[in-house]
């Protein structure tokens, strides 16, 4: 008899693919860890190959895993675009949807043309900001739903999360001339040492924080000398040479360099969708709905 897979099973095989942790694809699905992990055992009997290498901080995919982590995805985007294609047939209405430029940039392009064609009488109004604005746009009612960062990785509803970077205009540090002076943070530095030119974000952003909390832990000098809310304006002083920026890794243009140590590690940002209160319609929970299926496998 030919095998079937379990839609149920794949699902909480790709979060997990995502998450690297058990625990937190437990949130994610709404279930205990013991259940996802009885899950994962069932699909692997199921195929007949181990899918994760377990440790202590988490798990990781085995070859088999990686090779069947495409067929999942696959089979679960299919599955998902079948069922909105013929239950929200007809589907009208509008929303307003509130995204960060580099989410906006980096996503929205596929998310509006997939859910587009499944739902081609919906239209989507677009506000760009930072997570603090929108979370403000929400509570005053300006938008239906918005794309918003999360530092802490453990918390609920996380579809995704995203690597920063620091960004430059030469493949490494050591290039780049900042010229010398007392920077903003880690005076306390045990060495000498330049001071660091940074363009980042505008200071209420999560990735401007977190810049700034890396360097003074690592007690290296720096100075903001550009900021602003626009990653146009980031990419554009990034590329002049004279400062270094900080962004999402998905949003480096291909001109631009990653760059690694002497630098201190960035965190990984959660993504999330958030809706406003009160302002739920079938157009809305749909896109929602949409956002949360599709964005994993972007």
């Amino acid at each position: 008899m030919q095998t079937l897979l379990d839609l149920k099973l794949l699902a909480t095989f790709v979060r997990a693919a995502h998450s690297g942790t058990l625990s937190a694809t437990a949130i994610q699905v709404g279930r205990t860890q013991s259940t996802v992990t009885m899950q994962i055992q069932r699909l692997e009997e199921t195929l007949g190959q181990s899918l994760f290498h377990r440790s202590g901080s988490g798990v990781s995919l085995t070859g088999a895993g990686e090779r069947f982590l495409g067929y999942a995805e696959r089979i679960l985007r299919l599955h998902d675009e079948a069922v909105s294609a013929f239950s929200d047939k007809g589907l009208h209405g509008s929303m307003v949807f509130g995204c960060p430029e580099d989410y906006l940039i980096t996503f929205f392009p596929a998310l509006l043309k997939s859910f587009g064609t499944i739902h081609p009488d919906v239209e989507i109004k677009v506000v760009s900001a930072p997570t603090p604005e929108l979370h403000k746009m929400l509570r005053a009612h300006q938008i239906d739903l918005a794309l918003t960062s999360v530092a802490d990785l453990d918390a609920p509803d996380i579809i995704r999360t995203e690597q920063l970077a620091w960004v430059g205009a030469k493949p490494t540090l050591d290039l780049h001339d900042f010229g010398t002076g007392s920077g903003e943070g880690a005076s306390d530095s045990p060495t000498p040492a330049r001071t660091i030119l940074l363009a980042l974000p505008a200071s209420n952003a999560l990735d401007h924080k977190a810049a700034c909390d890396a360097m003074n832990a690592a007690l290296i000098p720096y100075k903001i000398s550009y900021a602003s809310s626009s990653l146009t304006g980031l990419i554009a002083v990034a590329r002049s040479g004279l400062t270094i920026s900080v962004m999402m890794q998905e949003a480096v243009p291909n001109d631009l360099y990653i760059l690694k140590a002497p630098l201190p590690a960035l965190p990984k940002l959660g993504l999330k969708v958030t809706a406003g209160e009160g302002t739920k319609n079938p157009a809305t929970t749909a896109f929602a709905d949409h956002v949360k299926n599709m964005l994993p496998f972007l």
